[in-house]
């Protein structure tokens, strides 16, 4: 989909261990001025975005949003939502899986407002589930839009996964683990 302001792609990226994509600017030449931030599925450190994703290896579809003011949630199609703020020193980001091997990254387009503060929603399905089923609907789904520093947030959380990264110690007290 592509609208004025509003371009969306979708990508695969490949994970050969941990369970995680990221997110990050391209050609860095040092590390953006984000908070080091946390919000169930998604952390920002050091200018790189942790994605945490439904399976521990694979392949891992995402869609990616990328527009010029705040698109709006998905409530209906996914189970867990977070949000986030992160710093674009470039302008430029890219995604890639983690494996062993040399790094794929696959590039994004160009964020709307170039170099600045950003919002980002991430959007997860099936996390419980360990890997995906065949809906046609990707399990993974970025927004990304410029918008000033504000604290993470929980829009939507359903999933036993998501009780597990918003709070291990309580996760594991109310199951007696």
């Amino acid at each position: 989909m592509n609208n004025e302001g509003t371009r969306t792609v979708r990508l695969t990226v490949e994970v050969s261990d941990c369970g995680i994509a990221g997110l990050g600017d391209k050609d860095l030449d040092g590390c953006a001025d984000t908070p080091v931030q946390s919000a169930g599925f998604i952390e920002v450190e050091q200018g790189w975005v942790t994605l945490h994703i439904t399976h521990q290896c694979g392949p891992a579809d995402f869609t990616v949003t990328i527009a010029d003011r705040d698109p709006g949630a998905d409530l209906a199609t996914y189970e867990d939502i977070t949000e986030i703020g992160y710093v674009s020193i470039s302008g430029k980001v890219e995604m890639s899986g983690f494996t062993f091997d040399a790094a794929v990254t696959h590039p994004l387009p160009s964020l709307p407002a170039g170099p600045g503060t950003y919002r980002i929603r991430y959007h997860v399905k099936n996390m419980d589930w360990e890997g995906a089923r065949d809906d046609g609907v990707d399990d993974h789904y970025l927004q990304i839009w410029p918008a000033p520093l504000e604290e993470p947030a929980i829009v939507k959380a359903t999933s036993n996964a998501s009780e597990y990264f918003l709070d291990r110690e309580k996760f594991a007290r109310d199951r007696e683990l």
